[in-house]
């Protein structure tokens, strides 16, 4: 049992562990990803290619339907498209890619080291918060900056302050604008306030997100929406003026206001109304339209993050729990303080294969698309060690994070019952049962295999546990 901040008392998954135990567990979890880099190839290389390939067509439909923005069909249509697509650029490709996942093709244009993505955040200040931070010390309190973001209390050991009482609906704004968010997030504005991170680095972190915003301004804002305007003049002449548009312009509007309505105002607000008013419409509805795919993007990656990480099921560790962690405590560490989710193919791949929230946190350097081929070699594991293996369906961990989120916005609240050890269900229990596949393979590989465990060498800033 271990004291919590708050009194309550938890059992730990690792109390039942000894470290001979721990050795065991931390070459059976090494042997999975070994033997699965082992295996990497031509199928694992046409999957990312495939689904970056997927992504930009999407994006492209998104663009062409939003061009006739003005009809509701189209804009409902582009706007699913473009959204659609940012979510995989975001989830399965950008956060994947970034992670070094697919750095062992040696692909000139598909590595962690020169990727960058569509959102706030800037690959540099991104890769270390959560590669290298949150991937390390996971789930470790006054560690882990990924524990509620530094705004939220989502921990009963949390120690509580007045400022909370606002978190369920900053939490809002958090779920619309998570983007920006992030961004934010990746400044470490607790190592500015205790003085220990440089101006100098805070003022180049600014600068990055300033022209991040910039872009995606320029892009979402004015160049497409511009691009959808000029589309429709040139309809619009083609056509001799046949399509229907709106009887005033805006901008004519504004110059009769202004200027009032003789002379050269009078003829300028009447060319504008002539020539405008179409234009104007589509201009207002694509920009509407790619607003709302950023917000599509944002609402769901805070979604699938959040239930991976805040569900009841997840454990959280004080840093007195965790001094002289080994390598297997280090893996147990990341088994206990993630959840899956459960849902169809389909779905994992919107989600950045993120519903594998466990195997991506054992294994942050692994292609996605392997996640659901470990699953079972890890559920293994559990069983025979009495571990739990978090996972629930989406609607369920969805409402236990909000439930927290809103419970712990006052004071007190204790830890949520924890599940128990893993064990299959009954239909599988007749299964012949031997030693895992993962241990065999073990045997076939050299333990200096050279891509061996999470931290193997990449382009990006890489996870760091306890070495073997």
């Amino acid at each position: 049992m271990t004291a919590t901040d708050t009194g309550q008392r938890v059992t730990s998954p690792l109390a039942h562990l000894d470290q001979a135990t721990l050795d065991k567990l931390a070459e059976e979890f090494d042997a999975i990803h070994d033997e699965v880099y082992g295996d990497l190839g031509d199928r694992d290389r046409r999957y990312i290619k495939t689904v970056i390939a997927t992504q930009r067509q999407l994006a492209a439909l998104g663009r062409i339907v939003l061009l006739n923005s003005r009809s509701r069909g189209a804009w409902v249509a582009g706007t699913a498209c473009l959204g659609m697509a940012k979510i995989l650029e975001n989830m399965e490709i950008g956060h994947n890619v970034m992670h070094g996942q697919w750095d062992w093709m040696n692909d000139p244009y598909i590595h962690s080291s020169v990727w960058d993505w569509d959102t706030a955040s800037t690959a540099e200040a991104w890769k270390h918060s959560h590669n290298y931070i949150h991937h390390t010390f996971t789930n470790i309190r006054g560690l882990d900056k990924d524990l509620g973001y530094e705004i939220m209390r989502i921990d009963p050991n949390q120690k509580w302050h007045p400022v909370y009482l606002l978190q369920p609906f900053y939490n809002v704004l958090l779920t619309a604008f998570f983007e920006w968010g992030v961004a934010l997030h990746d400044l470490d504005l607790e190592a500015i306030r205790r003085g220990e991170k440089p101006m100098s680095e805070l003022v180049k972190d600014l600068k990055g997100i300033a022209g991040k915003m910039r872009r995606q301004v320029v892009k979402d804002y004015l160049g497409w929406p511009a691009i959808s305007a000029g589309a429709f003049l040139l309809s619009q002449a083609a056509t001799g003026g046949a399509i229907r548009q709106p009887s005033t312009s805006r901008i004519g509007n504004v110059i009769r206001r202004r200027a009032g309505r003789r002379g050269r105002a009078a003829a300028a607000a009447k060319f504008a109304d002539q020539v405008l008013p179409g234009a104007e419409s589509t201009f207002v509805r694509t920009l509407a339209a790619n607003f709302t795919a950023n917000i599509i993007r944002n609402v769901w990656a805070h979604a699938i993050i959040f239930c991976g990480h805040f569900p009841d099921q997840t454990y959280t560790f004080s840093k007195e729990e965790v001094e002289n962690e080994t390598r297997g405590g280090w893996y147990v560490r990341q088994l206990v303080g993630a959840a899956n989710i459960e849902g169809s193919p389909l779905f994992h791949v919107i989600s950045g294969n993120l519903g594998y929230q466990v195997e991506h946190h054992l294994y942050p350097d692994m292609p996605s698309t392997r996640y659901a081929e470990v699953a079972p070699k890890v559920k293994d594991i559990c069983e025979r060690y009495g571990l739990p293996y978090n996972t629930g369906p989406f609607g369920q961990q969805w409402a236990q994070v909000h439930r927290t989120i809103a419970r712990l916005a006052l004071p007190g609240g204790k830890p949520r019952p924890k599940p128990g050890a893993y064990h299959r269900p009954p239909h599988s229990r007749g299964e012949q049962q031997g030693p895992s596949e993962a241990a065999r393979f073990r045997g076939r590989l050299p333990a200096d295999h050279p891509n061996a465990g999470p931290e193997h060498e990449s382009g990006g800033v890489q996870v760091s546990p306890p070495p073997r």
